[in-house]
């Protein structure tokens, strides 16, 4: 055997045990990995019931267009709808209504509320927002 010969069948050699090992090794999870596994779990407990009320059904609930103001359904899926209200094409408010009886303990957190609006109990929600327990 030549000395180039003994030369190439090693330098194959040594490439298909590179290849094999670094084709082996575990990879680290990526940040973009961690992120996805992060926030899958987070959403995990966000599943809404087979009893929630289909969102077309809450419709009927947003006032209706009138007196300069027009009335824009932005969403809508079951156990929730979404309206915006607009006035001369400016976004005056987001009205949202859900079914809480996926989240029993978002209706629980009404209990505790001295604030009430047209007999039903109210809670305020930052600084914006204002939340009305109507129903169950």
């Amino acid at each position: 055997m030549t000395m180039s010969r003994v030369k190439a069948i090693l330098a194959t050699m040594l490439l298909s045990i590179v290849l094999l090992v670094t084709s082996c090794a575990q990879k680290a999870p990526s940040r973009f990995d961690q992120a996805q596994q992060a926030s899958s779990q987070a959403r995990s407990g966000q599943a809404v019931t087979k009893n929630a009320t289909q969102g077309s059904q809450f419709n009927k609930f947003f006032p209706p267009s009138g007196g300069g103001y027009q009335r824009v359904y932005t969403q809508e899926k079951k156990g929730f709808a979404q309206a915006k209200l607009k006035k001369d094409g400016t976004e005056v408010a987001v009205l949202s209504i859900s079914d809480t009886s996926s989240t029993p303990t978002t209706a629980a957190k009404y209990q505790q509320s001295g604030q009430t609006i047209a007999g039903y109990p109210a809670r305020e929600i930052g600084s914006t927002q204002t939340a009305i327990l109507v129903g169950k």
